[in-house]
């Protein structure tokens, strides 16, 4: 018999970029790197799922063009596809990857994991935030 150690998934504390109780991003689909509808995220989250972003058709064809295929349904992963308009836990670098590509989609703040700020400035997601007065 194997000694294996159990891995634990600490999640990070539940906070947006305001440091305000991170608000939920989607549950249809289902999103996030725990799969909870939050961008929340811990060590484990080797690519930072933290920006809740709005897809855009374009930002979907930027992604699959980047070797990220967010569209394509995967059901043996319980993964339905994305669509113009959904809701989805991006990971920073690739939303900074497309803002530098001029195709960032918009976001939520309230619903982005404060995580994020240690690749994308706050003033970059600002210009695309969906929810700010």
């Amino acid at each position: 018999m194997d000694d294996l150690e159990e891995v634990e998934l600490e999640i990070e504390e539940s906070l947006n970029v305001f440091d305000e109780p991170l608000l939920p991003c989607s549950t249809e689909p289902v999103t996030g790197f725990f799969r909870d509808g939050c961008c929340n995220t811990s060590k484990q989250d080797l690519g930072s799922h933290t920006v809740c972003i709005e897809t855009t058709q374009e930002f979907l064809d930027f992604s699959r063009f980047r070797g990220n295929d967010l569209s394509t349904p995967i059901p043996e992963f319980g993964f339905p596809g994305l669509k113009p308009g959904d809701r989805w836990c991006l990971c920073a670098a690739r939303w900074l990857e497309a803002y530098d590509g001029g195709m960032a989609p918009r976001v939520f703040l309230q619903r982005t994991h404060k995580k994020a700020l240690e690749i994308v400035p706050l003033e970059f997601l600002s210009k695309f935030a969906n929810d700010l007065n």
